[in-house]
């Protein structure tokens, strides 16, 4: 049996194809960088440093790869869930009063629904993946500089903004179903 079924395999591929553009960037780029690299970027520029290594040079693709299987994990189950509209009621009715319970609201309303969803919660990994591709960016520069763009914060949370708004979305249209 396959780990993910085929809708999220498919669904996966932009994600790969970033984890494997970030890592291949990455594995380009650490041989040039500076000793000492960001850590944090706070409101008026880098505030923190630390010495180059591979934890510290890789630090979000290895969190990217971690969400990337999280979210893999989530739309799968969600396609798994039997969809709100195919629960018999013939078979619930022993069970009425059991209904009304939060694990029968949180399922998908219908079969395209559960598609929906699982594929916007994909959707909001690519965009969470487009965003720390602009961040490893500004982590692998040539040169230790602890100025940063104004524009770095509006394109690292835009991607999610966008990413996120497409995931309530497809939640909220289930909802009015």
């Amino acid at each position: 049996m396959a780990l993910f079924s085929s809708p999220v395999r498919l669904w996966l591929l932009p994600n790969a194809l970033l984890l494997v553009v970030l890592s291949t960037w990455g594995a380009l780029r650490y041989p040039h960088l500076p000793g000492r690299i960001p850590k944090h970027i706070g409101v008026h520029g880098v505030d923190a440093w630390t010495d180059r290594s591979i934890g510290s040079a890789f630090v979000l693709v290895f969190v990217y790869a971690g969400v990337t299987v999280l979210m893999a994990g989530c739309a799968e189950m969600t396609l798994r869930l039997t969809p709100r509209d195919e629960l018999s009621n013939a078979d619930a009715a022993p069970f009425a009063a059991v209904q009304a319970t939060p694990s029968l609201y949180n399922r998908p309303g219908s079969r395209a629904s559960a598609r929906r969803i699982a594929g916007a919660l994909l959707l909001l990994n690519t965009c969470i993946g487009i965003s720390f591709l602009v961040g490893c960016g500004m982590l692998w520069r040539s040169t230790p500089d602890p100025n940063v763009p104004a524009w770095l914060l509006v394109a690292m949370l835009l991607p999610v903004l966008v990413g996120t708004a497409v995931t309530v979305a497809a939640a909220v249209r289930d909802r009015k179903r």
